[in-house]
């Protein structure tokens, strides 16, 4: 027991400080941004600085390969607070280039680090118990630093000021570097054999550094033309609704202060509640059985809060039915986002020892990319056709990839049969 709470641990750490870039660009930044006057499709295309998570599957194979887990992750993780210290010493509104600059070198530097940790749990979690708990402390470490620099930083920002915010990002990374380099937990024999175990894969090594045959292989493992499907799809109408109905309320009902608390705390701790609840639920549900229920879920959701954009005028009654929405959004959204990783990871775990983080990294590159350029253009849609007809798009999106998973859950690859706990 104290062992896999020494992974969860582990896990949480290195996943809480990977989210901080995602929280400072999807929470802080558009908000400051629409605050002065920018554009809903300018701030869409701000998502172009997350393009280092679409690449991150080309060095893949080199994380795989070369030097150990420990000293990729102590490297990414004190290249993030070096970066840090860099944005401390940048205003935002004198060195607009400056600040895209070193988030853009802190997406670069969290993708490489994501590839290391990634290639750590697939080696680390055994059995569908703990690949449950382990996908949940990911997903929740990774929202509760979104948490922390999007919605945190956001409140708090007016008083402190951007310079002793990223100072206080510094030592957070700094802090966990050094927390890495002494983890006994990288001594794990699993994760020893994934990295030393070169005489035995040595022929498997060498056909993997083509790129045609790390394809053809990755796409061999069972479940994987699916999946892929999948992970490029499950997200578009969820994301394009979470990125633009904060900015409907920020135009029509809410301050950026409101929207910091509500949306970047209240309703993104609804969304580690159902994190939490995904890896609780998985203990005893099969993942089919959860995935159609949700996304059924999910998309009644939609529906309700596609509703709230008819009602313009400011009021109370208004405020309070769009944090429900939110909540009730991102709550679905974090139980998701736990079942989907699960799946992801217990698909890896099929394939070869030698390509496993190749593996995962690409089906988590194809996971952000499904998100990413959908974000990109839920800006230029809401410009060009208002905020009811793209939500209506929105919602046809959910539809039909609830669709999608009943089908699967029937006749695909959820079948229960396809989902049995991983052979020991």
């Amino acid at each position: 027991m104290q062992i896999m709470n020494d992974k969860l641990v582990f896990l949480g750490l290195l996943y809480f400080v990977q989210g901080i870039p995602y929280g400072l660009q999807s929470s802080l930044l558009p908000i400051y941004l629409r605050g002065a006057g920018h554009s809903l499709t300018r701030i869409g295309f701000t998502k172009i600085l997350y393009f280092p998570w679409v690449l991150k599957v080309l060095w893949a194979p080199l994380v795989d390969r070369v030097g150990s887990k420990r000293r990729w992750l102590v490297g990414t993780v004190s290249g993030l607070a070096l970066t840090c210290l860099t944005s401390a010493a940048l205003a935002p509104e004198a060195h607009i280039w400056g600040v895209a600059g070193t988030l853009l070198a802190m997406n670069s530097l969290a993708s490489l680090q994501d590839i290391a940790v990634d290639g750590a749990a697939v080696g680390l979690l055994k059995g569908r118990g703990e690949l449950g708990l382990g996908n949940t402390a990911q997903v929740v470490g990774y929202k509760a630093g979104s948490v922390f620099a999007g919605g945190g930083l956001l409140a708090v920002i007016d008083v402190a000021g951007w310079s002793w915010m990223f100072m206080l990002l510094t030592f957070v990374y700094a802090g966990v570097a050094l927390f890495v380099w002494g983890a006994p937990v990288l001594d794990d024999e699993a994760v020893r054999g994934q990295q030393a175990d070169g005489s035995r894969r040595t022929g498997q090594a060498a056909d993997s550094m083509w790129p045609w045959k790390v394809w053809r292989r990755m796409l061999a493992v069972p479940g994987t033309p699916w999946t892929v499907l999948y992970v490029l799809t499950y997200k578009l109408g969820e994301q394009g609704a979470v990125t633009m109905f904060p900015l409907f309320l920020l135009d029509h009902h809410m301050t950026a202060r409101e929207l910091g608390f509500w949306n970047g705390v209240i309703a993104m701790g609804f969304s580690i509640c159902g994190s939490s609840l995904g890896g609780l639920l998985l203990a005893q549900f099969s993942i089919g059985a959860l995935m159609r229920r949700v996304f059924v879920l999910r998309t009644v959701s939609m529906v309700f809060q596609s509703s709230l954009l008819t009602i313009l005028e400011p009021s109370p009654l208004m405020k309070g039915m769009a944090v429900l929405s939110m909540s009730v959004q991102h709550f679905l959204g974090g139980l998701i986002t736990t079942l989907t990783f699960t799946t992801m990871m217990h698909c890896t775990q099929r394939a070869e020892e030698s390509i496993q983080s190749t593996h995962y990294s690409f089906l988590s590159t194809l996971e952000v990319l499904g998100k990413l350029m959908f974000s990109a253009l839920a800006g230029g849609m809401v410009d060009w056709f208002g905020f009811q007809v793209a939500f209506l798009f929105f919602l046809t999106l959910s539809a039909g990839t609830a669709l999608h998973v009943w089908t699967a859950t029937f006749t695909g690859a959820l079948r229960e049969h396809q989902l049995k706990e991983p052979p020991k």
